[in-house]
């Protein structure tokens, strides 16, 4: 019985890796889902069988709530909610973890046994923690400033020694299931999470919900090594990995360092001393038509504010629109618009935008000078030339989609409130510039009326 669990659980790893490298490619991403899909099942149908902690009734009873509530979540969970749903996804993935290394201390354990229960723990707890601070953020629940305080890297500090600490002292116990060592732990480790996320800005929370989905995998595989699971530590590894890069990609695309997104608290002071001149010039859907009907090519630049008017079907509509009068039509996307990884992209799908259309910024910026018109939806500081011309700004050297340099910009936007970087836009004032003021997606309708 051992082998055969064995090779189904290397089976359903080799169908993981495979899953995850199709997923890299939209014109595979949908079966590489299903495979993965098929993974995930053959695991947990192999892990009824597999006694380790649990009788398998409690494992059968375990996988009826968490479908039933994930059916619910995906069905009742707005899309412009999901930074939201991934951020309490990645905290229960940690508390599982924390929960499954804590029930193997009451199997038979070795030294090496104990460090992997202490780390998921460790990392579950964090991983918790730090992600409902993250739901509050984005969420709304609490500001989303950074919240910052003298002596904060030495209380970091001393937080993270002391759980050092009574970890050496529960790995040293006689009898660790009975030690108050480890209890310590978790609530350290609680403490400790809120921690590094509070000082992070809502800006920066792309970043930081990827970092937490790969400490939500690290929790996973070193549970794995507590309870001696091959596939919990390979799927740990393979979360953890790629949330790892997804991390550094989109460190990069930022123009910083993580440890600079970490502890710089991003947002909380405004340093930028030059004052943006220039005069708003606001066009109503009339005139936008206009100009919009003799383009010969149009750049589409989206952000969260496309998501919470949830335009993205109109701007399917808009864009099939301008294709039939002749335009060239394509969407501009940064890689931290939004408030996840990959958010502007999960919702064009959403409205059956071709993946071909979709330009990554390295693509349009050398393009953007040959665009009649760029459509910026809400997408405040990734079009931000305060980035490029500010050096005083909190968001100076980071690259963003050079939208300034089209023809003619179109800023669809509620009011002149900044970003949730809350840092000020020169695009504003800009003399290509044209503000259409409203709600998105009935702005976006007017200009369909008016092609119609």
């Amino acid at each position: 019985m051992a082998l055969l669990i064995n090779l189904a659980y290397a089976l359903a790893a080799v169908l993981f890796i495979v899953g995850l490298k199709m997923l890299g490619s939209p014109a595979t991403a949908r079966r590489g889902n299903l495979i993965s899909a098929v993974a995930m099942f053959i695991a947990v149908v192999v892990t009824l069988f597999d006694r380790s902690i649990v009788d398998f009734e409690w494992i059968a009873l375990g996988v009826v709530i968490g479908t039933v509530i994930g059916v619910l979540a995906a069905r009742m969970v707005a899309m412009t909610k999901m930074p939201e749903m991934v951020a309490l996804f990645n905290g229960f993935g940690g508390l599982a973890s924390l929960a499954v290394g804590w029930a193997a201390l009451f199997t038979p354990n070795t030294l090496f046994t104990l460090i992997t229960i202490a780390l998921s723990i460790l990392i579950g707890g964090v991983t918790f923690t730090g992600s409902m601070v993250a739901w509050a953020k984005l969420n709304e629940t609490i500001s989303g400033k950074p919240f910052l305080f003298a002596g904060q890297r030495i209380v970091n500090g001393a937080l993270l020694a002391a759980i050092v600490a009574f970890t050496v002292l529960f790995c040293m116990q006689a009898d660790p299931e009975l030690s108050n060592y480890l209890y310590i732990v978790v609530a350290l480790s609680f403490v400790l999470g809120v921690m590094v996320v509070i000082p992070i800005g809502g800006a920066d929370m792309p970043v930081v919900i990827s970092l937490l989905n790969s400490y939500s995998g690290l929790a996973a595989c070193a549970a794995g090594f507590a309870i001696n699971n091959m596939i919990l530590i390979v799927a740990g590894a393979l979360v953890g990995a790629s949330g790892i890069i997804l991390t550094q990609i989109m460190c990069k695309a930022m123009n910083r360092s993580l440890a600079n997104v970490l502890f710089s608290g991003f947002g909380a002071v405004s340093t930028s001393l030059d004052k943006i001149e220039g005069e708003v010039k606001p066009i109503n859907c009339e005139d936008a038509y206009y100009i919009l009907e003799s383009a010969g090519s149009v750049a589409i630049v989206p952000g969260y504010g496309m998501a919470v008017a949830q335009a993205q079907h109109a701007v399917k509509e808009l864009q099939q629109l301008l294709e039939n009068n002749g335009t060239e039509v394509v969407y501009a996307i940064h890689p931290v618009a939004g408030r996840m990884p990959g958010h502007m992209n999960v919702l064009l799908a959403e409205a059956d935008v071709s993946y071909d259309l979709l330009l990554e910024m390295d693509e349009i910026n050398p393009r953007i000078e040959n665009f009649d018109v760029a459509i910026v939806i809400g997408a405040n500081d990734v079009v931000n030339p305060a980035a490029r011309e500010m050096k005083g700004s909190p968001i100076y050297g980071m690259p963003i989609i050079n939208v300034d340099k089209a023809r003619t910009v179109f800023v669809l936007k509620r009011s002149m409130a900044s970003g949730f970087a809350g840092v000020d836009n020169p695009l504003f004032f800009k003399e290509n510039t044209r503000m259409l003021f409203g709600d998105a997606k009935e702005s976006i309708n007017q200009l369909i009326r008016q092609f119609k």
